[in-house]
């Protein structure tokens, strides 16, 4: 420990002083982790996916998925990764899920979506109305390849063309398109309403893009993102940053309350966060083919300091 990190109170220590039990509300949200696999290796990844990983989501563990999912019936799935578009079996997967929620989401980096084998993957996504969730730093190219990797912007602009003429985020066609921006170094986002503006208004300028809706999420000081902030002795003042913006009232609304997360592997988790820093679901290794039912309201939730990131300012939800 250095002088500076000794001066961050344990997360666990701070919700205690602050009379704040953090407990789960009904779990209505599953996410699931389709694997590391991905054709980027972002700077600020929480879980060190990249072209390299070799961990992908098993047909087995899809199956346990599935019948998890049916015996639940979660009001939102959320499917990342890596890159979900690079899992085999993942078009198979959707269709087998989306019977099964109201909201079926795709989280997508963009560039996994631009090879032209991904057609059929596109389609299905417009036919069962998935949400796709698009990660977009900035509208700033210099930023985002900074973060993402040479090229990475024009790549992304024209998926997000493509998405918009298959009908995504535009008013009306019941088919949704949200955008993902993560700073690109070592400091908290800005308020997200007038990053949403600022976004919306330089999308269309620039390259005639519409989307529905931007989230603003700090960077997790976990896996890729940890790294670099050690290399760059960033670390320190990062970690001080979060735990100095620390805000209560955004305990309530923090995703792990109503979100429980299977790994790639099929283990559970309270949050995709906790799976990186290797949490298990209330600190106890389970398997997604032992739960019969989503974790219950009031069962403990499993924190480390990287929570402080979900708690910082505005919150994480």
């Amino acid at each position: 420990m250095t002088e500076v990190t000794d001066q961050i109170k344990p997360f666990e220590q701070v919700l205690k002083e602050q009379g704040i039990t953090l407990v789960r509300d009904h779990t209505h949200i599953l996410q699931v982790n389709t694997g590391l696999l991905c054709d980027l290796a972002c700077k600020h990844c929480h879980i060190e996916a990249g072209p390299h990983r070799i961990e992908v989501m098993a047909q087995e563990t899809m199956d346990d998925v599935v019948a998890f999912a049916s015996r639940s019936r979660f009001k939102a799935i959320d499917i990342t990764g890596g890159a979900p578009e690079l899992v085999p079996g993942i078009v198979s997967f959707l269709r087998r899920l989306r019977p099964l929620t109201d909201k079926l989401i795709l989280r997508s980096n963009l560039t996994a979506l631009s090879d032209q084998q991904q057609d059929e993957l596109l389609a299905v996504l417009a036919e069962l109305k998935v949400v796709v969730v698009a990660s977009f730093p900035s509208t700033s190219p210099s930023q985002t390849d900074a973060q993402r990797g040479k090229g990475v912007t024009d790549k992304s602009v024209a998926m997000l063309k493509r998405l918009n003429e298959l009908g995504y985020g535009k008013e009306g066609s019941g088919l949704d398109l949200d955008l993902v921006a993560n700073p690109a170094g070592a400091f908290l986002p800005p308020d997200q309403s007038a990053a949403e503006r600022k976004f919306k208004s330089d999308a269309e300028r620039k390259w005639g893009i519409v989307f529905n809706t931007l989230f603003s999420f700090a960077n997790v000081p976990l896996g890729r993102f940890r790294s670099w902030l050690e290399k760059s002795g960033n670390l320190d003042g990062y970690l001080l940053k979060l735990a100095s913006a620390f805000n209560p009232c955004a305990v309530d609304g923090v995703m792990c309350k109503s979100l429980v997360s299977v790994g790639w592997d099929g283990t559970l988790y309270d949050c995709d966060f906790n799976l990186a820093a290797g949490i298990p679901l209330a600190g106890q290794r389970r398997n997604v083919s032992e739960l019969l039912e989503p974790p219950g309201a009031g069962e403990v939730i499993a924190v480390g300091d990287h929570c402080y990131a979900c708690t910082a300012g505005s919150g994480f939800t």
